[in-house]
């Protein structure tokens, strides 16, 4: 099983869900700007994927500044009461798969995730290559 925390505005996330889809996958799509985070939802991403909420936080193209999230002397609580208020704030995409938690990013980053890969050439949107024509990434991770 493979689920993904997805925004579909977002480019990266864009380029995750295709890249898990064409490795053959079916993934469970999470759309968290409109179901939102819970805290405990929150909390066990980031323990499985090793963050913290200033780690987690969205600090381009999203309210982080406005909100005054930026200052060292913000604390995790605080940006995790935000992101709860926010849901835009956290980072994305998070991918879940047997093999673990993780915020994927860059895109091809998700490929430690899974089992199996695309097997051909595989381009993220903005035309960028991820695997070549044999399946094998072009960059190391």
């Amino acid at each position: 099983m493979v689920v993904i925390h997805h925004n579909p505005d977002c480019g990266t996330s864009r380029n995750v869900l295709q890249l898990i889809k064409a490795a053959g996958y079916d993934p469970v799509v999470i759309e968290y700007l409109k179901s939102g985070w819970t805290k405990p939802q929150l909390l066990a991403l980031f323990a499985a994927a090793g963050l913290t909420p200033k780690t987690a936080l969205r600090v381009t193209k999203s309210p982080a500044k406005e909100l005054g999230l930026l200052s060292e002397e913000v604390t995790d609580e605080q940006i995790l009461a935000a992101m709860l208020e926010h849901p835009i704030l956290v980072n994305r995409p998070i991918v879940c798969t047997a093999k673990g938690v993780k915020l994927s990013r860059p895109s091809e980053a998700v490929l430690t995730l899974l089992d199996s890969w695309p097997a051909g050439e595989f381009y993220k949107e903005d035309g960028e290559m991820i695997l070549d024509k044999n399946g094998r990434l072009v960059k190391s991770l």
